[in-house]
């Protein structure tokens, strides 16, 4: 560390400012963010702050730090930070994740932020010019985790649009009925209508898969007008379930081995779509004497007690814990069609649980499900179609974990001066 650094507390850089009551910001629209204790929470039309600055929690059990490169608005479960000197504010955010201001209570009925305790925090300033260099090697990392992760919305976002089209809107089969003069039904005219509105637009399915659809609808007195030759089936008959299990705790042998052991905390977002890591991990031998089994990689892993409804399709073979179901299709029906039709039953299956406070989902739920069956091809023609952007979520993912763990080594080595810019930029050039 060089010894142009200083030692200061944070009550010598800053202070803390109120944020201010607000209404009706979560479904406004405006230029301004509007934080709360937890982060971004909605839109106004003015800012509180009209500077880029760190947003600290200020009540709440969990009170975050986060950044706004931009004015934006903050309301009264959070503070916000007004330099007393000049130093680089993204620097000034990194260097206030490395402490636990949880830790920092008043005392209050409601856990809150204490602005004295806050004074008090240690900080090391570097020069301005090293502030600016940590705070760019270390968004560099937040940069990319960020640029995958819009990567993985929209390509789990056109995964699943094909999904619908095919297998609940079923527009090939209307692009069929309209080619051939086919009659389409009353009840999907109006879909037939906008189908035949977009003209050349409509991108022609290859014939390979366009002709294993049908050109005509039949009635289904479980389903409605369904895809001809289709049938309408109760979900349940298309599935396995396996159920899961928790090796007793008490015995160590079971714990901390190589098998990721997942619960619903590890759910992904659904945009990640794949879980590659859990926070727990087992043993073979906690395995082999508790009833959790292993699940392989393409089963789907839904949350059914608790937080119900989390889905997570497996992307290396992991156990789970008796909350949650893993799911594999029947008769080679593909995984990602299961995944992408279990996530489009949630809503059912929520619905169909039973509690009212934690509702749950158990295997008589899935026995209600009705969904329109086709044929199998269809659904391993819908993995091949889909196969090249779920490889690359996975992808994403396995680098944002990696990404994320240089970020986590890196922060509190950079912003105590144990590690130099020069070796930092080499380990995260290795990375990115």
């Amino acid at each position: 560390m060089g010894g142009e650094w200083r030692q200061v507390t944070w009550g010598d850089l800053a202070t803390l400012e109120y944020g201010k009551g607000l209404r009706g910001y979560k479904n406004a629209t405006g230029d301004y963010r509007v934080f709360g204790t937890n982060g971004p929470i909605g839109w106004h039309s003015e800012p509180l702050c009209k500077f880029p600055s760190v947003i600290v929690g200020r009540k709440g059990a969990y009170r975050g730090i986060h950044f706004s490169p931009e004015p934006f608005f903050v309301i009264d479960t959070a503070f916000y930070l007004k330099p007393k000197e000049g130093f680089d504010i993204k620097w000034a955010y990194y260097e206030l994740l490395i402490h636990d201001i949880n830790n920092m209570d008043s005392g209050s009925a409601i856990p809150s932020t204490s602005r004295d305790s806050f004074y008090t925090l240690p900080v090391l300033v570097p020069p301005e010019k090293e502030q600016k260099a940590i705070a760019h090697v270390l968004g560099t990392l937040d940069d990319r985790i960020e640029l995958n992760r819009r990567m993985n919305e929209t390509l789990e976002a056109m995964a699943q649009a094909l999904f619908k089209s095919w297998f609940v809107d079923f527009d090939p089969v209307i692009d069929n009925a309209l080619a051939s003069g086919k009659e389409i039904p009353e009840e999907l005219s109006e879909r037939a209508k906008a189908r035949a509105a977009l003209g050349d637009k409509r991108k022609p399915l290859p014939e390979e898969i366009r002709s294993l659809f049908p050109d005509e609808f039949a009635y289904s007195d479980v389903m409605g007008w369904i895809p001809k030759g289709w049938e309408g089936t109760i979900f349940n008959e298309l599935i396995e379930l396996t159920g899961g299990g928790t090796p007793k705790t008490s015995v160590d042998e079971y714990w901390n081995g190589d098998i990721p052991w997942f619960s619903v905390v590890d759910a992904p977002r659904p945009a990640d779509v794949f879980v590659v890591d859990t926070e727990k991990h087992i043993t073979q031998l906690g395995v082999d004497n508790s009833s959790t089994k292993i699940l392989p990689v393409g089963a789907t892993i839904i949350s059914a007690r608790g937080t119900v409804g989390k889905c997570a399709l497996v992307g290396r073979p992991m156990a789970m814990n008796q909350s949650c179901y893993g799911i594999r299709g029947k008769r080679g029906l593909s995984d990602s069609f299961i995944y992408f039709a279990v996530r489009q039953q949630v809503e059912h299956l929520q619905r169909g649980g039973h509690g009212s406070v934690f509702n749950t989902i158990t295997r008589d739920t899935f026995k209600i499900i009705k969904v329109a069956n086709g044929r199998v091809e269809l659904t391993q023609k819908y993995e091949e179609s889909v196969k090249p952007f779920l490889d690359k979520i996975l992808l994403n993912n396995i680098q944002h974990g990696n990404i994320s763990a240089l970020r986590d080594t890196l922060l509190p080595k950079l912003l105590s001066g144990e590690l130099r810019i020069p070796d930092a930029e080499k380990m995260v050039e290795e990375v990115v």
